[in-house]
């Protein structure tokens, strides 16, 4: 499906020149020409991603980002400055904006920025994937095997996991073992990962 991108930018000309440029690379674009507008264009559809000029009259680029963050809607947002408009930049950044380019700006560069923000999403969204993912399966294990895991993850061998414990290395290693295979894993290193991500 094709990605959604809502352009805001209160200059016309610029407006159509992106929103044209970024169609005819396949993505679904909205427009906006003031921030309160945005805002509204926001709250009908959820775009993917935004795409706003940082100084606007009224409602800026900025105030744009802190008004949906307040809102809780963390969408990635990358801001077009004007030269010299850096600090502002760096500002928008603080907040949470994923990039920021300077016009006037090639197409490669907005390219460039779109794909680089949308692999963080998608990188994001795996990551939260995975740690949901491997909280589920650390459910299966039972509160010793849980322990042995923390130890071994600690980089513990078998016998300080016993001692630490107060069990046998044996017990410990019959613990590892169903732990691995409740876990449906066939390596320390493939149980040490799911022990990880669900930390994330």
């Amino acid at each position: 499906m094709a990605k959604q991108l809502l352009v805001v930018d209160d200059d016309p000309g610029l407006l159509l020149a992106v929103s044209e440029t970024l169609r005819a690379e396949g993505y679904e674009v909205q427009t906006a020409r003031r921030g309160s507008e945005a805002m509204v264009r926001v709250a009908e559809a959820l775009p993917d991603l935004i795409i706003s000029d940082i100084r606007m009259p009224g409602m800026d680029g900025l105030e744009v980002q802190e008004a949906l963050q307040a809102k809780g809607v963390t969408l990635p947002v990358i801001i077009m400055t004007g030269h010299g408009d850096v600090s502002l930049a760096v500002r928008a950044m603080k907040a949470g904006a994923v990039d920021f380019i300077e016009k006037p700006f090639q197409k490669a560069i907005l390219l460039g920025a779109i794909e680089q923000a949308m692999g963080r999403l998608n990188h994001a969204a795996a990551n939260r994937e995975q740690a949901s993912e491997a909280a589920v399966k650390l459910k299966a294990l039972t509160p010793r095997e849980r322990d042995v895991l923390d130890g071994l993850a600690k980089g513990l061998p078998n016998k300080s996991i016993a001692y630490d414990l107060g069990i046998s290395p044996r017990t410990v290693e019959i613990h590892r073992a169903n732990l691995m295979s409740k876990l449906g894993v066939h390596s320390l290193s493939e149980a040490l990962r799911i022990a990880f991500a669900a930390e994330e």
